[in-house]
């Protein structure tokens, strides 16, 4: 017999959980970076016309979103002519001065002079819609207007 006896059993340590929190802490900041908030559910068909000569709009200012077009998929019930929508609803023209209103008491007192107002307007839609929209926009006195479009051949808009 020996003399030395092991007292040492042959099972598998514990594992340790010490960098636990470490890692879930990580991973969360992660998802947190990555994620993008949806800004708007679109209800209407949104192609946008082509143009050839594209300026990027700085995101350092306010910018508010009206979008016009035809009610997409799902969406029928509204009708087949082109529609305004404001945020995540249908909105009537006559609304647009209260939106950009609501809008202007959401940002902070030194940026309500330079929030932007940006139509997307979809490429079928006919332009009296855009120069109602234009309209309301001057009655709410909201100046800064932007058109969003897609890069790419003016021309190819005609087809």
């Amino acid at each position: 017999m020996s003399k030395f006896k092991s007292k040492k059993d042959n099972s598998l340590p514990a594992v340790n959980t010490a960098s636990l929190p470490d890692i879930v802490f990580m991973l969360l900041f992660f998802f947190m970076v990555v994620t993008v908030m949806r800004e708007d559910t679109l209800m209407i068909e949104n192609r946008l016309p082509n143009a050839d000569q594209v300026e990027k709009l700085d995101k350092k200012y306010p910018i508010s979103y009206i979008y016009a077009g035809k009610p997409s998929k799902g969406y029928e019930k509204f009708g087949d002519v082109a529609r305004v929508q404001l945020n995540d609803k249908f909105a009537d023209i006559t609304e647009i001065q209260s939106f950009i209103n609501a809008e202007r008491t959401a940002i902070r007192e030194e940026l309500r002079d330079k929030l932007t107002v940006s139509l997307k307007v979809d490429r079928e839609a006919n332009m009296g819609i855009v120069g109602d929209i234009k309209l309301e926009l001057r009655k709410a006195s909201a100046f800064k207007i932007n058109y969003t479009t897609a890069t790419g051949d003016a021309l190819s808009n005609f087809d």
